[in-house]
């Protein structure tokens, strides 16, 4: 019996390292990948980002239409900054921030972690692809320029709720309104009426 129970205890102990390997990368029950981190990290002259990510389609859905796409994190500040503006050369025209620009008191976390963006790329030069990378520079006040390859995750797992960029609505444009038209020839008479405290009366002028 004892034998038995050595061979035992030392299977189990081969087979742990495998089981957590597999637990730490997969779902059990369904063998799917989990990526470990999730977004891209960077740190500069006091100024923190955490949790970069664009968000892209997901996996059995189309590719982001409307060639905009939401961008998703978080940012920290030592002394106090402002992010003035965000561009992605080669990838958007623009980036739009909502309201301009975001300030980031000291020692703060700003998070525009979602699930709905504050951030948006517009202009996508081609359709994102979940697993490609995306190059962006964060243009703060007094930290500079930041520049950081963020991963394009798909709209699944821990962000299946998150929101895409609404579209934007069309401005409307007034449309004119003629109220009244005026013909006037040589030697021809017209009619003119007026309704005024509801007495309506016409006057015809004589050539």
């Amino acid at each position: 019996m004892r034998w038995k129970r050595r061979m035992l205890l030392g299977a189990l102990a081969v087979l742990a390292p495998a089981l957590a390997g597999c637990e730490a990368g997969y779902n059990a029950p369904t063998l799917e990948y989990h990526q470990a981190a999730f977004g891209a990290y960077a740190m500069k002259n006091g100024v923190s980002i955490s949790n970069a990510f664009v968000l892209g389609p997901s996996p059995s859905g189309p590719e982001v239409a409307g060639g905009r796409a939401g961008l998703f994190f978080a940012m920290t500040s030592q002394d106090g900054d402002k992010l003035v503006s965000i561009s992605a050369p080669g990838t958007a025209s623009t980036v739009k921030l909502a309201g301009g620009s975001v300030s980031v008191p000291a020692a703060t976390l700003v998070d525009l972690s979602g699930p709905v963006p504050k951030a948006v790329l517009t202009g996508l030069s081609s359709p994102l692809e979940s697993g490609s990378l995306v190059t962006l520079n964060f243009n703060f006040a007094e930290a500079g320029t930041i520049t950081l390859t963020v991963p394009v995750q798909p709209k699944a797992y821990e962000y299946a709720t998150f929101s895409p960029p609404a579209n934007a609505s069309p401005t409307a444009r007034p449309t004119p309104i003629s109220t009244a038209s005026e013909s006037a020839s040589p030697g021809a008479s017209g009619t003119a009426s007026a309704s005024i405290g509801g007495v309506t009366g016409s006057a015809t002028p004589s050539p």
